[in-house]
Order: structure tokens, then C-alpha cells, then sequence
């Protein structure tokens, strides 16, 4: 009773929400320095802007005569696949730059500051999630140009953007992973490829399931990619290839898209907060 007592004391809850607001601030701090190096290095928004541009641009104009969607408008159907390729390749950046951090020694003096330990991690996970909302920005005004629309009400498009933010931060905290278990900057790029190559072009983000073997339809209808581009195509209103091959992933699209990136966020982010302990350790 006294311990219960003690916890839910005035000046218990005001030291709750003093570290809260001290961790907050820190993070913001650690933000701001990572769109700082965005402003100096302006080259570092290339992945988020020019590239997700160019893929609109290559799938609408140069694939886009020669694949065909039954009951839809091939630029309609890739602007999903587009959108969810990129947000998984957004995992490269927070990836070399905390394993940059770390072989630099920038974490040591970080460590020697008066902030919040973990504020290092919030404070990327901040600015990564603003440059991916950039790159959505960039990506939906892209598919408005080549003719991409919203054929749904305004609850389903806000709910679109919310899968997508959420797919935004599992792909964040899975790259804070790779760069803090990586040996070095140069090793992410290829641990990133191997990763997100074959889930995203093994997916219905390009080409719809059916035109693929039957073997690799199977691990295309369970693979998290599809299951995200399903669920946005179906809350953006967008057409999606009809589906002969029924897994519940699929069928249940919205709610397993929910689900897949909730349960890579409670894989990843524990992970990364032990292995960021673990690198930071004296």
C-alpha cells in the first residue's frame, strides 16, 4: 500500500512527466540535427524525392502499356506498389546513419551530454519519419500528374495514410536495427537489398498474383508487402488484380496490414534498444 502510495504521490507523477518532457526534448534536439545534415546535404533527400519520382514515372510511362489490370487503370493500381517499394527501401537511412554514428564515435560524445539515453534513437526515428512523409507527399502529387486518383470517401483515405505511416515506422525501427548490429556503413546497403528486393518484387505491388507461378503465389499472397499494398489500393479505392488464390492476409487486407506492421514493431524496437545498449556499453 505505502509503494502504491508513493507512485501515485504528487511529486511521483511530477518526476514522471519532467522525464517525459526532458526525454521529449532531447529527442526533438536529435531531430533537429539530423534535418540539420539534410540542409547542409540537401544530395540526402534524393531517396525520398527524385527516386520514388522516377519509378512513377518509369512503371505509368514505359510497363505501364504493357501490363494490363482487369477493371482498372494500370496507374492507378501501381501508385500503392510505388509508395510501399520506397517506404521499405526508407530503411537505408536511418540504417548508415546510426552505423556511421557508431563507427565514427559520434555516440561517445553524444553519451558524455546531459540527455536521455534513448532520445539518440526517438530523435531519428523523428526526422526519418518526417523524410518518409516527404516521400509520400512526393509520391501521391507524382501520381495526380500521370493520372492516379482517390476513389474512396475522406475516413478511408486517412486511413490509407495511417497504414502507410505505420508501415513508415516499422521500416524505420527495422533499419535502426540493421545499423546497429551491421559492422559497418558500407554493409547496409547490401543487408537493405537483400531484405526488401525480393519481399517487394515478390509481392502484387507491380504485378498482379496471378501472373506468377503457383509455388511463389503462395509466398506472394503471405508476403507483408502485398498484404500493406492491398490494403492501401483497397482504402485509396485504387483497382486491384482479382485474386484466385484465398489466404486470410488477403481477403482480411486492412486488418492484416495493422497487424503485420504492429508485429514488426514489437520485434523491432525492443531489438534495437538492446542492441543500442549493448553498442553503447561501457
Amino acid at each position: 500500500m505505502t509503494a502504491l502510495a508513493d507512485a501515485a504521490s504528487p511529486d511521483h507523477l511530477s518526476f514522471e512527466r519532467g522525464a517525459l518532457s526532458a526525454w521529449w526534448s532531447d529527442t526533438l534536439v536529435f531531430a533537429g540535427r539530423n534535418i540539420e545534415h539534410i540542409r547542409q546535404i540537401p544530395e540526402k533527400l534524393l531517396d525520398v524525392t527524385l527516386q520514388p519520382l522516377m519509378f512513377v514515372l518509369l512503371f505509368a510511362y514505359v510497363f505501364g502499356g504493357a501490363i494490363t489490370v482487369r477493371g482498372g487503370n494500370y496507374r492507378e493500381f501501381i501508385i500503392g506498389g510505388v509508395l510501399i517499394q520506397s517506404l521499405a527501401f526508407g530503411m537505408n537511412g536511418p540504417a548508415t546513419a546510426i552505423a556511421t554514428d557508431l563507427t565514427e564515435g559520434v555516440i561517445d560524445r553524444f553519451r558524455s551530454l546531459p540527455a536521455t539515453r534513448t532520445a539518440y534513437l526517438s530523435g531519428h526515428y523523428v526526422a526519418e519519419l518526417a523524410g518518409m512523409a516527404l516521400s509520400i507527399a512526393v509520391l501521391l502529387g507524382a501520381g495526380l500528374i500521370v493520372g492516379w486518383r482517390v476513389q474512396s470517401d475522406p475516413l478511408s483515405f486517412l486511413g490509407a495514410l495511417a497504414v502507410l505511416f505505420l508501415f513508415c515506422s516499422a521500416m524505420i525501427w527495422l533499419g535502426t536495427y540493421i545499423g546497429l548490429v551491421v559492422r559497418a556503413p558500407d554493409a547496409v546497403m547490401g543487408v537493405a537489398f537483400v531484405v526488401v528486393f525480393p519481399l517487394t518484387f515478390l509481392s502484387n505491388a507491380f504485378v498482379p498474383i496471378n501472373s506468377l507461378p503457383k509455388v511463389l503465389q503462395y509466398v506472394a499472397a503471405w508476403n507483408p508487402v502485398s498484404v500493406v499494398v492491398a490494403a492501401v489500393r483497397e482504402l485509396f479505392g485504387n483497382p486491384s488484380a482479382p485474386n484466385t488464390l484465398h489466404v486470410w492476409p488477403l481477403d482480411h487486407a486492412v486488418f492484416s496490414a495493422f497487424a503485420y506492421c504492429l508485429a514488426i514493431l514489437v520485434v523491432a524496437v525492443p531489438l534495437s534498444l538492446r542492441a543500442y545498449k549493448i553498442r553503447t556499453a561501457d
